[in-house]
Formats: C-alpha cells, sequence, structure tokens
C-alpha cells in the first residue's frame, strides 16, 4: 500500500509540471462548460472495520487487503465550480478477524469477503483551472449492498459464517485533480468512506464468543480511483 502511494505522487507530481510548463497548450479548453458528461474509473480500496464494545476488551485485529473498484460516472454541472455525481460500481474486497481472546486456532479467525455495489452521490467542487490542472474536493453520501452479507444464511459463527448486514449507509469525503491531456480528461482521488450504522448480525447464542460483546461493528475505507472522462 506504502509503494502504491509513492508511484501515485510521483505520477501527479510529472504530470503536474508536464502541465505547468510555461504557456501550456490548453486542452479541451471547452470541456469543463458541458452540462452532462460521463466517464469511467478503475481503483483500489482499502476497508477495515471500527468496532465499539459494551465492555473493555482486547481490540480485535483487522487484517485487511488491498481490494479493487470498477465503475461509471455521470456528472452533471451545476455552476461553473459545482457539480454532482453519481459512480455505481463494484467493489470487492477482503478483511481478515483476529479474536485474540479466543485460543481455538480455527474460532479465532474469520474471513469476511466483502462483494458491494456502491452508489455514491455526490458534490464536487472545483477550483479555478490552472493550465492544464484543476484541483478539487468531494463529498457525498452512498448507499452499499454487501453481495457476500451473508445476513440471511441460517448458520452463523457457530458454523464458521460470519454475517453483517447487506444494506449500508455511509458519508464520504476526499479530494483529486482534474488533468486536462489531449483527448481526455485524467482524474485520480484519494476519498474516504465512513459508514453510518452497525452492520453487524449477531450469532443466535446471546452469549456468543463472536458477537456478544460487540457494541458496533462500522466499516472504514480509502478509495484511491483513477477516472477518465
Amino acid at each position: 500500500m506504502k509503494k502504491l502511494f509513492i508511484l501515485c505522487f510521483a505520477f501527479f507530481t510529472l504530470a503536474s509540471q508536464a502541465q505547468f510548463g510555461k504557456d501550456p497548450i490548453i486542452n479541451l479548453e471547452n470541456f469543463q462548460k458541458s452540462r452532462v458528461h460521463w466517464g469511467f474509473y478503475l481503483g483500489f480500496n482499502f476497508y477495515d472495520f471500527q468496532f465499539d464494545y459494551k465492555s473493555i476488551t482486547e481490540d480485535l485485529e483487522v487484517k485487511n487487503t488491498t481490494g479493487f473498484n470498477v465503475g461509471l460516472i455521470g456528472n452533471l454541472r451545476l455552476h461553473e465550480n459545482i457539480d454532482l455525481r453519481f459512480e455505481p460500481g463494484l467493489y470487492y474486497t477482503e478483511r481478515n478477524l483476529i479474536y485474540p481472546e479466543i485460543t481455538d486456532p480455527v474460532d479465532r479467525f474469520r474471513e469476511v469477503k466483502s462483494t458491494y455495489i456502491h452508489f455514491p452521490l455526490l458534490v464536487k467542487f472545483s477550483s479555478k483551472r490552472f493550465g492544464n490542472v484543476r484541483p478539487y474536493l468531494v463529498g457525498g453520501v452512498s448507499r452499499s449492498l454487501n453481495l457476500s452479507s451473508f445476513e440471511d444464511s441460517p448458520d452463523d459463527n457457530e458454523s464458521d459464517v460470519f454475517r453483517m448486514k447487506k444494506w449500508t449507509n455511509n458519508y464520504e469525503l476526499g479530494f483529486g485533480v482534474d488533468l486536462y491531456l489531449e483527448y481526455f480528461i485524467f482524474s485520480p482521488s484519494i476519498r474516504g468512506v465512513f459508514s453510518m450504522n452497525d452492520e453487524l448480525v449477531r450469532d443466535k447464542d446471546p452469549n456468543s464468543q463472536w458477537t456478544s460483546n460487540i457494541d458496533a461493528m462500522r466499516t472504514r475505507g480509502v478509495f484511491l480511483n483513477f477516472s477518465f472522462h
């Protein structure tokens, strides 16, 4: 993950230097005046969990992996510097939970694979364009459908099935930069996503060693997307 961010930073720097040269050729000069435009994105995600506990205990360990994203972009210009965006996409991730207070090596480990259909509605606030570069901030709300939630499964952790709720509501905040190239706009961005509701489905046993002490479990994540318009 650290190497990925270093590579991205280097790319942003080189791209910006190329665009900020003396008297640069202005690419796609009228593109930002379009009322509606479309695009797509590819990217990576880094999902985690935040836990609240009913009583003091040793924190669950979350080992996350790098997932991937793919989706479409619909952009509606509301103002010279404000756009409304809808960015539906497919997000795949995997998180592994380790329960430190459980001694059995099988019971203390839970694999949580998630495939989300993600529906974000975002507002984009863009700065003034500098040559072929235009930084922006973005924020909004989203709703996610977890296709791998097992919410309706009759089994639970006693059968090695970790259950989550299908639907999650989130808020998102991030920033990025539009790079106006000769034929298209390349727009790398970083965005944080924060769940607003408890996603855990409790086990049938009220004294379950896996869920009884968890008051709330919420998703936290970072999206690194590369958009093309």
